[in-house]
């Protein structure tokens, strides 16, 4: 298990450093686990964003997920710094007490970047899939909201 942990990072890490885009890095934290964050901007109104961590709440491995975002609104709300609304689909995969996951995911949120590098976001985001050939559906919990701190560069 930590071979496999230290080759998403490593994944992780190759992308970071690909493109010229704009890029933030930190972390993610929700009521279903706590996830290294990073977002990638792929186009003026969209970007990628992808997590690894870990669950909280007795079901104990790692999940890696992705979602690729379309930000639909950017409210003109305070005169330093932008504001960001955006909603996209997602894919989670993981091993979480041994057995295989593979969920699909919604996400949506508001976020706000600073005129420092740094960002702040809260969202949503709801996965339901088989774990182990079962239906999972303890992914609900990404009804409650989550919130992410990442420095922009």
């Amino acid at each position: 298990m930590k071979k496999t942990m230290l080759i998403c990072l490593a994944a992780l890490c190759f992308t970071i450093v690909a493109g010229a885009q704009p890029r933030a890095l930190g972390v993610r934290l929700g009521a279903v686990g706590m996830e290294m964050s990073y977002q990638h901007q792929t186009q003026q109104r969209s970007f990628i964003e992808a997590e690894i961590g870990t669950e909280f709440g007795g079901l104990e491995g790692f999940k890696a997920s992705g979602t690729y975002n379309f930000i639909f609104a950017r409210p003109a709300w305070t005169n330093r710094g932008y504001w960001g609304i955006y909603t996209g689909p997602g894919i989670a995969l993981g091993c979480l007490d041994n057995k295989f996951l593979l969920a699909f995911s919604a996400q949506a949120g508001i976020e706000y970047t600073f005129w420092f590098p740094m960002q702040i976001s809260l969202d949503l985001r709801p996965s339901y899939g088989i774990l182990n050939g079962k239906f999972h559906d303890r992914g609900k919990l990404g009804f409650l909201p989550s919130v992410s701190l990442r420095h922009r560069f």
